[in-house]
């Protein structure tokens, strides 16, 4: 079979160009959103320089929910369809939030060091995370040792559904809890009921901008993973004739 013909099997948004093209903006807005908040951002007025762990912390949990919400979505399109398109998404996209969970839960300990004096306090929102972390670290260690087959994927699915419920609570955990953590600060409900910054736009601009570069690195693991996936299941295809 010639590399043409390999190629033609290849979906559109898994050719090699685009993904290369799409890891390489990826790199640049990294770069350029380190630039941004390291050398021309302001410091907070309170926690100075400890604060732009903020620009790493936030967008990161946003990646997080985003995954385990593709998760949920595909999960549930998985039990209803039987596709095997939403079991290869949900399963990559589930790897992905493990690592922004990961990454949230580690800048928050950082953060919390110089702010609340410790690395680690039993809070309301810190414990939901971390049990939302153990949740899809199972069902990812289920994907990779629960064997193939549509049982393996059922079971998966379900975990991927009700893993996702943790989110919601997540949210109203500082609401519900006494707790160390503060509040959603980045938009506030203004006496008139109109939403309103809750930060200077000079921090809350590059924070947005930290959200949108972050969801493109998501947007560039998730097609590099699904690649990676469509090697896998050729490979294992080329083997299985011999």
């Amino acid at each position: 079979m010639t590399q043409t013909s390999q190629e033609t099997r290849v979906p559109f948004s898994l050719r090699p160009k685009l993904v290369a093209g799409l890891g390489w903006a990826t790199l640049i807005s990294l770069l350029l959103l380190g630039v941004l908040v390291f050398a021309m951002t302001p410091q907070d007025a309170n926690m100075g320089f400890n604060q732009k762990i903020m620009y790493i912390h936030v967008p990161s949990i946003w990646v997080a929910y985003l995954s385990f919400f593709v998760v949920f979505y595909c999960s549930i399109g998985y039990l209803w369809k039987r596709l095997e398109s939403f079991d290869r998404v949900a399963k990559a996209s589930a790897e992905i939030g493990v690592l922004f969970t990961a990454m949230c839960l580690l800048s928050g300990a950082i953060w919390g060091r110089p702010t609340w004096g410790t690395y680690w306090v039993w809070d309301a929102r810190l414990t939901t995370t971390l049990i939302l972390f153990l949740i899809y670290v199972g069902y990812v260690l289920l994907r990779s040792f629960a064997g193939a087959g549509e049982q393996q994927a059922r079971l998966a699915a379900v975990l991927g559904i009700v893993g996702f419920l943790d989110i919601p609570l997540i949210h109203v955990s500082v609401q519900w809890w006494r707790t160390l953590h503060q509040p959603t600060s980045v938009f506030k409900v203004a006496e008139g009921g109109d939403p309103k910054p809750a930060m200077p736009v000079e921090l809350l601009m590059p924070l947005l901008l930290g959200l949108v570069v972050i969801t493109l690195m998501y947007v560039f693991l998730m097609l590099y993973r699904l690649r990676v996936e469509h090697w896998e299941q050729d490979l294992e295809a080329r083997l299985a004739k011999h």
